[in-house]
């Protein structure tokens, strides 16, 4: 008895001093991050200076083996299909998930993964794609784009166009509505879908019914607003690794300005899709992101932002993790929904 005694003594002391460390781990100087938060920025400043990932494989292959370790458990499809398109660099690889049976055909979400244009495919962002297309009611077609630094600017916007094109052109293969397309993406997937935005609207392209974009990278040519000095380390995205990612993808510092590589640069930014622009609190891109709702919004785009307060950069594809994933994919839910219906409206008469 005695010594079952001591073992309960023991474990609810080590209890209190673990919480008791991760709440001074939750201060910051620029506010309080939430538990989550502070345990995955700890982790990843630890394997940060461990330096025990160094090359762009290794990378990959590290992003991949945490994707189970953070994600929930996924949302059951009516089906997923895996297939192959034509594509500039080659076979263009594209999932749709088809969330219910339907006998109309349903919104389309084309959704571009996150990873600095460097990391993530298919399988890293598998049960995002799945929670939205559930909550929405859309099919969800996720886009495979090349990865650099194999692939430079302007390749993966390449992609994109080519992944959006074949979706408006073949949707009714898949019961999918063209009068009904999303575009949305996280980090740099963010930014493939405002630059989609941008060039869909340039070239009188297919109609995009509304843009999502979450903590997206808008203005690869400045690494030197507040929130990006403020979060430079130890919050899970450096400013180093950033730099680092920017390098990769568009290795000419002068194409930097395009802005088809950083949107929030644009000269014209009329006549956008609708948007929702979702920023976290402790993310270096926060600033840049919401520079760009402001910027949307002042140019008279119907425009949705919200600041996620606590969270790092990512989270939405950690809803193990974090309750903030739910609140962020009903939001974006609430969104499409909204925007999918203005879109299936019949104009008014003159």
């Amino acid at each position: 008895m005695k010594k079952a005694l001591g073992i309960i003594l023991i474990l609810s002391l080590l209890t209190v001093a673990v919480l008791l460390l991760v709440a001074d781990w939750r201060q910051t100087p620029y506010g309080q991050l939430t538990t989550p938060s502070a345990i995955i920025a700890r982790l990843s400043a630890w394997q940060e200076a461990a330096g025990s990932v160094t090359t762009v494989q290794e990378m990959r292959e590290s992003r991949r083996g945490i994707v189970g370790l953070v994600s929930g458990p996924p949302a059951t499809m009516l089906q997923i299909r895996d297939l192959d398109i034509s594509g500039a660099g080659g076979a263009l690889s594209l999932r749709i998930y088809t969330p219910s049976a339907s006998t109309t055909a349903l919104p389309i979400i084309v959704y571009f993964h996150g990873g600095g244009w460097v990391l993530g495919d298919l399988e890293s962002h598998d049960n995002l794609c799945r929670t939205l297309a559930a909550k929405t009611d859309a099919i969800v077609v996720a886009v495979d784009y090349r990865l650099a630094p194999e692939s430079i600017f302007p390749a993966a916007l390449d992609d994109a166009n080519t992944a959006f094109r074949w979706v408006a052109a073949n949707a009714s293969s898949f019961n999918g509505d063209s009068a009904r397309i999303a575009v949305a993406g996280d980090s740099a997937g963010g930014n493939l879908a405002a630059a989609l935005s941008l060039l869909a609207r340039d070239q009188q392209g297919p109609a995009i019914a509304a843009q999502v974009l979450l903590y997206p990278a808008v203005d690869l040519s400045n690494l030197d607003r507040p929130s990006t000095r403020q979060f430079a380390k130890g919050l899970f995205l450096t400013r180093e690794r950033m730099a680092w990612f920017i390098d990769q993808y568009v290795p000419d510092e002068a194409a930097r300005s395009n802005p088809l590589v950083s949107p929030l640069l644009a000269s014209d930014l009329q006549q956008l899709p609708p948007a929702l622009v979702i920023t976290a609190e402790f993310d270096p891109l926060r600033d840049e992101g919401e520079a760009y709702a402001a910027a949307l919004t002042q140019a008279g785009n119907g425009i949705r932002q919200q600041r996620f307060a606590g969270v790092l950069h990512g989270f939405a594809s950690m809803d193990r993790w974090f309750p903030e994933a739910q609140q962020a994919t009903d939001l974006i839910a609430d969104f499409l929904r909204d925007q999918f219906n203005t879109a299936a409206s019949p104009a008014p008469s003159n």
